[in-house]
C-alpha cells in the first residue's frame, strides 16, 4: 500500500483540493488509504478509479452526516461539492455517450444494469472472455476521457 499511495496520493489530493479546499483533501486522502490497507495490491486493477471510489464515498458519507444534523441557518448556500458532483455526473454521461457502442453495451449493463459477466456474455451471445475485454476497453476509455 505504500507504493500505491507514494504513486497516487499527489493526484488524488489534487483531483479532491478542486472540490473541498486543501486542508479537507488531506484528510481524505489520509482516511481513503486507512480504508484502502485491507485490500491486496495484487486484487486493485485500476488504482486510481478503486482510490477516487473510495474517496467520493467518504464524502457523500459526510455529507449524509451533516444534513442529519440540525440547520443553523437555513439559508445558508448549498454544500460546496454538490456543484462539482453535478458537474462530473454530466461529463461520466456525456464520456458514455460518446465511447463505442461495443464497449458502452458492456460497460452499462455491468456498472448500471447490475449484471455480473457470465449474465452479459449470455445476454450478448459472447463469450465471458470477450465480455472482460470490452469491459477493460470501457474502463480505459472512460480514464482517458475523465483523467483518471
Amino acid at each position: 500500500m505504500n507504493r500505491l499511495y507514494r504513486q497516487y496520493a499527489p493526484w488524488l489530493s489534487r483531483r479532491l483540493r478542486s472540490r473541498i479546499g486543501p486542508d479537507d483533501a488531506a484528510d481524505v486522502v489520509q482516511e481513503t488509504y486507512i480504508r484502502a490497507a485491507p485490500y491486496a495490491l495484487a486484487d486493485i486493477r485500476h488504482p486510481k478509479a478503486f482510490l477516487l471510489r473510495i474517496a467520493m464515498n467518504l464524502l457523500r458519507d459526510e455529507r449524509r452526516r451533516q444534513s442529519r444534523q440540525p440547520q443553523q441557518n437555513e439559508a445558508e448556500a448549498p454544500p460546496q461539492g454538490e456543484a462539482a458532483t453535478q458537474f462530473d455526473e454530466l461529463l461520466l454521461s456525456q464520456v458514455i455517450h460518446s465511447m463505442p457502442p461495443l464497449y458502452r453495451n458492456v460497460f452499462v449493463l455491468n456498472r448500471f444494469g447490475g449484471m455480473t459477466y457470465p449474465e452479459i456474455a449470455r445476454t450478448l451471445e459472447i463469450s465471458v472472455q470477450t465480455v472482460q475485454w470490452r469491459m477493460a476497453r470501457a474502463i480505459e476509455y472512460c480514464a482517458s476521457r475523465l483523467d483518471l
